[in-house]
């Protein structure tokens, strides 16, 4: 059987030119896409405007990848809510609404499961799945939007997977997202996170986007980021400083550099001033984030003077700092850790139930 068309990832020009092909007019594909992506349409058959012949052939011919949720999670202050959904193929990805005084930011996974194997991270803990595609990347702002009644006005690009490893659908994922026809999310407003693949933060720096770089640092030497991130195997970070100066030169855009503190291993007043002589004199931005503990690791969360002291070392430097915060602890935060808690409970009760099915045929 042939593979349906995925057109919720299609460009309006795209997706006219496929209308048109199908044998009908130019201004049905916008009308499509409006409905995709203003709309918010879950269903063909909601599209009332177009002729019901046209959607039964999209029905047959086409999928419109749509999110299913699986649960939620809202944390006691309600400025926070987590968000497991299934995808079609039943696979599960989290996302997370957060409301700041700004509006509404929501941080969006690039990918099922992770392969870049960061020792403080559930992502990665079960390895990489597959890629999502732009439509699934889309959908999880989309359904939230709508979940929550709130106009999304900001959009990270943090949670599970990588982004740069998926790299041409989080470009197109990007161009829908900020479309003028549809929810035109200012690319000022997106964040790209990335642990550090040199070659596609090059490539990224060419592609004309006013989106902001965050590059997952954390840590102030090579041997400590080794033991972190295996990615530190591949660069050292003073190519990947030369790459994020590079794409300030290309975009004019600061760079972001997150670094996740954990008690006892890159916490140190040391570390925060070779931290400091690193980015001397950078147009960027250092965002300290206090490590979410997951219970297959052993990090732990830096204490509140230790996280402040290193912010002062990093000031008293002039080095542009902020600690994010902290948002979700009591709601399973960590990136990864709702999906992976989720589908342990379900094999467990999977497991309980071929139990019992065997305990009765004995």
């Amino acid at each position: 059987m042939e593979e349906k068309r995925d057109i919720k990832s299609l460009t309006k020009e795209e997706l006219t030119a496929y209308i048109k092909e199908c044998g009908y007019p130019a201004y049905r594909g916008g009308q499509l896409y409006d409905w995709m992506h203003r709309r918010l349409a879950e269903r063909f058959d909601q599209m009332n405007n177009l002729p019901g012949k046209l959607r039964e052939e999209l029905e047959e011919t086409c999928t419109l990848r749509t999110l299913t949720l699986a649960t939620s999670l809202s944390s006691a202050d309600g400025q926070t809510v987590k968000y497991l959904f299934r995808l079609e193929d039943g696979h599960m990805i989290e996302s997370v609404w957060m409301k700041y005084h700004h509006g509404v930011s929501v941080c969006i996974s690039s990918q099922v499961g992770c392969r870049m194997g960061c020792r403080f991270c559930a992502s990665t803990l079960g390895g990489k799945v597959r890629d999502l595609t732009a439509s699934e990347m889309l959908d999880q702002v989309y359904r939230i939007q709508q979940i929550s009644g709130e106009r999304v006005s900001h959009v990270v690009v943090m949670g599970t997977g990588e982004p740069l490893d998926n790299y041409d659908n989080l470009l197109k994922f990007i161009r829908l997202l900020t479309a003028e026809e549809g929810l035109h999310i200012s690319q000022r407003n997106i964040t790209v996170s990335t642990c550090g693949l040199l070659e596609q933060m090059d490539r990224l720096a060419t592609e004309g986007l006013q989106i902001t770089l965050a590059l997952s640092l954390h840590a102030s030497e090579d041997e400590e980021r080794r033991r972190l991130m295996p990615i530190a195997k591949q660069y050292q970070i003073k190519e990947l400083l030369r790459a994020c100066d590079r794409y300030l030169e290309k975009t004019g855009r600061r760079i972001s550099f997150e670094y996740s503190l954990i008690a006892g291993e890159n916490d140190s007043p040391e570390s925060a001033e070779r931290l400091s002589k690193l980015l001397a004199g950078k147009n960027c931005h250092v965002n300290l984030i206090p490590v979410n503990p997951i219970k297959e690791r052993n990090y732990r969360h830096s204490a509140a003077a230790q996280i402040m002291n290193f912010k002062n070392i990093l000031e008293n430097n002039r080095i542009n700092v902020t600690i994010r915060r902290e948002m979700g602890a009591d709601i399973n935060a960590a990136c990864g850790q709702l999906r992976r808690d989720y589908i342990h409970q379900a094999n467990s009760q999977s497991a309980g139930e071929e139990n019992k099915r065997g305990n009765y045929s004995s």
